[in-house]
């Protein structure tokens, strides 16, 4: 009866000393986290229509007077197209407006002389560096458009002049596919020769010369 005792106390005794089965000597199946959502960037690629509008400043002249200022509006559409290879938009864009820049002088001119622009289109590139849904870039290209000059008593000109412009920008996309920028732009149209057709034997050269700084609203498709 002793011995079948102890033995039981030993059974007891190896059972309490051996380690429970516990969850944490199971298996652990590793922890997979849901991937963060991150927000996809605006993308600037695609074609776009738009209308622009602002004003032009600057100067102009005839052979035998000083520079005298030109000012006026401007009004019209847009068309262009943009890629988009990481943070860097590579665009083509053209317009098409109407102007009403002009001035006029009577220094060395006593009939008075005028010089006007009716119109005014260019056709450039832009190269912009994305940031998010604000776009800076810088533009140049060719600059197309009318000298218009004038002396009272004398035929005039209207001359169609190919010239160049240069410039910068910066363009905030706002809602939906409709984007708006803010721009400046040298526009140089050179010189038309106006002659006796402005009242000299002599060659009359006039130039024109603009600073437009002009707003426009796009679509994107």
């Amino acid at each position: 009866m002793k011995q079948t005792v102890l033995a039981s106390l030993g059974v007891l005794a190896i059972a309490a000393t051996a380690p429970p089965a516990m969850a944490a000597d199971l298996p652990v199946r590793p922890t997979v986290k849901a991937p963060a959502y991150v927000p996809q960037g605006y993308n600037w690629s695609g074609f776009y229509l738009g209308l622009n509008g602002g004003y032009g400043f600057g100067a102009s002249s005839f052979t035998g007077t000083d520079n005298f200022n030109v000012n006026g509006g401007l009004v019209g559409g847009t068309v262009g197209y943009n890629w988009q290879v990481g943070q860097a938009v590579f665009g083509l864009e053209g317009d098409g407006d109407w102007s009403g820049i002009k001035g006029s002088t009577t220094t060395g001119c006593p009939a008075g002389c005028e010089t006007r622009n009716d119109w005014l289109a260019t056709f450039r590139g832009r190269l912009g560096y994305a940031a998010d849904r604000f776009l800076p870039y810088v533009t140049g290209g060719l600059a197309v458009g009318d000298i218009k000059a004038t002396t009272p008593g004398f035929a005039g000109i209207d001359a169609d002049r190919a010239g160049w412009t240069v410039g910068g920008g910066v363009e905030f996309a706002i809602a939906g596919p409709w984007t708006a920028k803010l721009e400046y732009l040298y526009v140089d149209l050179g010189s038309a020769n106006c002659g006796f057709s402005c009242g000299t034997f002599t060659p009359d050269n006039v130039d024109l010369k603009t600073n437009i700084v002009r707003g426009g609203i796009n679509y994107k498709f």
